[in-house]
């Protein structure tokens, strides 16, 4: 991996976040990648539960200050910065007051979805795309983890298609598990569209369940790493009907030779 340079986009990370499959490998392989003398950026949303004074988040104020428009309104985008010391690793938080103040990741105190998710999932791929091109830093593989990132490899085939700067990226989707029971809006088609995104290239998102919204990831991606034991059938059937590299499930300890063999001769070949 020397040299190569990987974007990680990720929904969940640790330490900022419980400990759990996503959120551990989302640390576990960008260490790895950073360890074999990779390049290596991080994204994740800057959740109202994340501790800024203990993590030391801070403002990066020539990132900050445009505005993405969601749904045909304008919420502006705040980019904070933190590092995870013994590693040595910089992480990009993607923050709006609107939708990422509330004191909890995806749902509420009784445990329903924010109805917003959907916009938070649209305002986190934008946000993502629109900083990485101000940082002006091309990536070789640009890696997926979690739901709330799952609509990053389609804006990148769509919205982003005539963008130089990931001319040459490869997208990988890490699979993971059921994330979530329940829909998201019924109109998220609608919102996705607004930028442009033809309905009839997202029609699983008619039905915006976690099976569907991966769906549409894997569909977009290059390549595709299914990293729980446990898949949904329904999602793992999809998965084994498309014609790209699968690296099939490895365990936390064995990842390493697999994941950098994954990307050296699958993904980048």
């Amino acid at each position: 991996m020397n040299g190569k340079k990987i974007l990680f986009v990720s929904s969940e990370l640790v330490p900022y976040l419980p400990e759990n499959e996503v959120s551990l490998m989302s640390y576990e392989t960008p260490r790895m990648v950073n360890s074999k003398g990779g390049q290596i950026r991080i994204f994740m949303p800057k959740y109202g539960n994340i501790n800024e004074r203990r993590h030391q988040l801070h403002e990066v104020i020539r990132l900050s200050g445009m505005n993405l428009v969601i749904n045909d309104v304008d919420m502006p985008l705040i980019i904070k910065v933190a590092s995870i010391p013994k590693e040595r690793i910089q992480v990009y938080f993607i923050d709006n007051d609107e939708y990422f103040k509330r004191k909890s990741t995806f749902s509420d105190e009784n445990g329903n979805l924010f109805p917003d998710n959907d916009q938070r999932a649209i305002f986190f791929a934008k946000g993502v795309v629109e900083t990485v091109k101000k940082l002006n830093w091309s990536p070789d593989i640009i890696h997926v983890h979690g739901w709330m990132a799952s609509l990053l490899p389609l804006y990148l085939k769509k919205l982003y298609a005539d963008e130089p700067l990931f001319g040459d990226s490869k997208i990988v989707t890490s699979v993971y598990g059921q994330s979530f029971d329940g829909e998201l809006d019924k109109d998220m088609v609608k919102k996705i569209g607004f930028d442009g995104v033809s309905e009839d290239s997202i029609t699983h998102l008619n039905a915006p369940n976690y099976n569907n919204l991966l769906k549409v990831a894997v569909d977009y991606s290059d390549a595709v790493i299914l990293a729980s034991e446990e898949i949904p059938e329904e999602l793992q059937n999809h998965i084994s009907n498309l014609e790209k590299p699968v690296l099939p499930y490895v365990s936390l300890q064995e990842f390493e030779d697999a994941y950098v063999n994954f990307y050296n001769t699958e993904v980048l070949k």
